[in-house]
């Protein structure tokens, strides 16, 4: 844990049931940062989230791949996310996601909660579109020491 800087980058095609590949590589990269576990949980939830909107409204079941971008140092954890789907900027919704959590429960609502989970648990939610095809999205988590550590 914590053997400095981390670069690393993966693909993944723009399909459900490459979610698990997704966290997989998080999740290796999550335990070799300084990153309190219940911190890491959050960004590995944010990510899941940020790809299944990528897959579902920026690709809307049609093929493509998805890149993931991770860099770390000791005072933060950075995922970008590429991808050349439709434009969808899940940024600014996320800033626009303001869910009252009890009527959504009420309601029944299963889904539609995503960019909520992204606002709360991440530090930093970046959109921008690229080159004219590349929608970039950056999730950052800043490392906090872990308590009672």
């Amino acid at each position: 844990m914590g053997e400095g800087p981390i670069e690393a980058t993966t693909g993944i095609r723009a399909s459900t049931d490459q979610l698990v590949v997704a966290r997989e590589f998080l999740i290796e990269l999550l335990k070799r940062s300084t990153m309190p576990e219940k911190d890491a949980r959050a960004v590995v939830l944010a990510v899941d989230e940020a790809l299944a909107n990528t897959i579902e409204h920026g690709f809307g079941g049609a093929e493509g791949e998805i890149t993931l971008k991770v860099a770390c140092d000791a005072r933060r954890f950075s995922i970008t996310i590429v991808d050349q789907a439709k434009q969808y900027d899940s940024a600014s919704r996320v800033s626009q996601s303001n869910v009252d959590m009890q009527s959504h429960v009420d309601a029944g609502k299963r889904r539609g909660l995503g960019l909520f989970i992204m606002r709360k648990v991440m530090d930093e939610v970046k959109y921008a579109y690229r080159d004219g095809k590349n929608n970039e999205l950056t999730l950052v988590k800043y490392i906090k020491p872990a308590e009672n550590a």
